[in-house]
């Protein structure tokens, strides 16, 4: 299978051994502009949410991609849920987290506006830089051939983050705390696990302090500190190992 592309309409009741299915728009454009698709190839093609489909090309137009369905897979989404929080960070960091998180499995991201990110989302960049990771992660999630499309959450605040800690398995990677992630890691129920990652300068002291008392665990990863763009896809690593998913 040399393509992956990914559309959302397409329904699981539609699709059976057989039929015949069409991807349309900006990925059905990409497929035959860019990846120059032709009749008689084979690709798997997914909807973001479990639905696989191995089909062959049969038609091929400039904004349609049509394709005859061989096999039909259903993936269930995995628990419990992890999400990485990404603070805001200059460069490309935070991006550079956010897609080798989606390649390693993440089930989705939250963008962080946390005291000490240099980069800011204000006004309509708030806008554009959520569209942005969510290019990033549909890219990323096709290039690792990923059932389940990562969400890609609203820009959260500290208070924000505050109020989900009571309900999450809440992880902040901190180089400082005593306790390792892999005594954590091994999980006692379902609650959705937040990774939680600070920007260049960490996570400050007053944001620490606050997370704790809602519910949150401070952990490290090891005795060396990791940049803000490879901390979140580490510590995910130790959780897939220890849940079972590699």
């Amino acid at each position: 299978m040399a393509h992956f592309f990914i559309d959302e309409a397409l329904l699981a009741a539609d699709c059976v051994p057989g039929a015949v299915v069409g991807i349309r728009g900006a990925e059905a454009r990409h497929a035959v502009t860019v990846s120059r698709v032709r009749p008689g190839e084979h690709l798997q093609i997914g909807n973001g949410a479990g639905l696989m489909l191995a089909a062959v090309v049969i038609g091929v137009e400039a904004s349609l991609l049509t394709l005859s369905v061989d096999t039909v897979t259903e993936t269930a989404r995995l628990t419990p849920r992890i999400r990485l929080v990404q603070a805001l960070a200059k460069g490309d960091r935070d991006e550079l987290a956010v897609q080798a998180a989606t390649e390693l499995g993440i089930d989705g991201v939250i963008p962080w506006a946390a005291s000490r990110s240099v980069t800011r989302w204000e006004g309509a960049k708030i806008q554009k830089g959520r569209d942005r990771w969510s290019s990033i992660v549909r890219e990323a999630s096709k290039q690792s051939i990923r059932a389940w499309l990562p969400t890609v959450g609203q820009l959260a605040s500290t208070k924000m983050l505050a109020e989900l800690a009571g309900s999450t398995r809440m992880l902040l990677l901190e180089p400082t705390a005593t306790e390792r992630l892999t005594s954590q890691a091994a999980p006692t129920d379902d609650r959705e696990i937040l990774l939680v990652v600070g920007p260049e300068g960490g996570i400050s002291p007053a944001e620490l302090t606050l997370l704790e008392q809602a519910g949150a665990t401070r952990v490290r990863l090891g005795d060396n500190v990791l940049r803000t763009s490879t901390a979140g896809p580490a510590a995910l690593a130790i959780l897939n190992a220890t849940l079972g998913r590699w």
